[in-house]
């Protein structure tokens, strides 16, 4: 009774690792999900690295620095660097569904990088004059 126990007790080792799979993205993330208009050309800016998902119909992105385009399909995902600039456009007869998710920042995360990046430049020439002196 107690070896039957230990083997139900204990998940399949591929079970394990398709759990994590799906929660390796930080949290709380935000997502912004919008559709593509047919025949139209949106385009995007990334905040933050973040993923694009395509929900519904198949999307076209170009990237800005890319020679290469993607044609994504319902499912797919892409992943945006930070400042990634992408154009998406659908040739679909309805509006193509996309989300884009990202790590949540806090209000005023920018202004708080700037700062902290400001007083560590300021530190390093206190420390270089202080040096010199």
């Amino acid at each position: 009774m107690d070896d039957a126990f230990q083997a139900t007790s204990q998940p399949a080792p591929h079970a394990v690792a398709d759990a994590t799979d799906r929660y390796d993205d930080p949290l709380p993330a935000q997502s912004i999900h919008f559709a593509v208009p047919p025949m139209r050309t949106l385009t995007w800016r990334a905040n933050a690295s973040a993923t694009l998902r395509v929900q519904v119909a198949q999307v076209w992105v170009t990237r800005a620095r890319s020679p290469y385009d993607h044609w994504l399909q319902p499912g797919e995902t892409l992943r945006l660097e930070r400042g990634e600039r992408i154009w998406l456009s659908t040739e679909a007869a309805l509006p193509a569904r996309v989300s884009i998710t990202s790590a949540w920042q806090p209000p005023f995360a920018g202004v708080r990088r700037c700062m902290e990046r400001l007083a560590a430049w300021l530190a390093l020439l206190t420390l270089r004059r202080s040096r010199e002196a």
